[in-house]
C-alpha cells in the first residue's frame, strides 16, 4: 500500500441498502482523507469486483472494505471467509457492519479475522463516527514502514 498525501482511499462498501450507502457517502464526502467511494449491492458482485472480473476488470484494488452482512446472493460472512482465504486479499483491512450486537459474537466465534464491527442501524452521527475511526484507523496503517504493513 503505497499512499502519498493527496492520492485518495479506495473505499468498496458491500452494502445492499441504498440509503445506508447513501449515508456512508455524505459521511466520507465530509471525511478529512481524500476517498473514493464505490458500491456493491451484493456478495457475488463484491467478489467480481475485489477480483476484478467481467465489468470490473479495471476495479482498483480496496485499500479499505465496510462490508454488510446481512447481503442477497451471498451473505458477508462468506465474503469475509473468501477474502480472507485469498492470500491477496487478506490484507485489505475489512470493517463489519451488523445489525444486531448477537452477530458479532457469531462473528468472534468464527475468528473470521475482521478488523472492527459498526453496528446498524447507522445513523449519521454514528458513521461519521466511525469515519473518523477509519481515518485514524488509516493514518495508523500508513505510517508503517513498508513490509509491515
Amino acid at each position: 500500500m503505497h499512499h502519498f498525501p493527496g492520492q485518495p482511499i479506495e473505499i468498496l462498501m458491500v452494502e445492499d441498502n441504498p440509503g445506508d450507502a447513501r449515508l456512508a457517502e455524505e459521511a466520507l464526502r465530509d471525511s478529512r482523507v481524500l476517498n473514493n467511494l464505490n458500491v456493491a449491492p451484493d456478495g457475488e458482485q463484491a467478489m467480481h469486483y475485489l477480483r476484478q472480473q467481467g465489468r470490473f476488470a479495471g476495479a482498483p484494488k480496496p485499500d479499505i472494505i465496510l462490508l454488510d452482512l446481512n447481503l442477497p446472493r451471498k451473505d458477508g460472512r462468506e465474503v469475509l471467509a473468501e477474502i480472507k482465504a485469498d492470500a491477496v486479499l487478506r490484507r485489505i483491512p475489512v470493517v463489519i457492519l451488523t445489525t444486531s450486537e448477537s452477530e458479532e459474537d457469531i462473528l468472534r466465534t468464527y475468528d473470521l479475522h475482521a478488523n472492527c464491527y459498526i453496528t446498524k442501524p447507522v445513523d449519521f452521527e454514528q458513521f461519521a463516527k466511525v469515519v473518523k475511526s477509519i481515518e485514524d484507523f488509516w493514518f495508523t496503517i500508513v505510517k508503517l514502514p513498508d513490509g509491515l504493513g
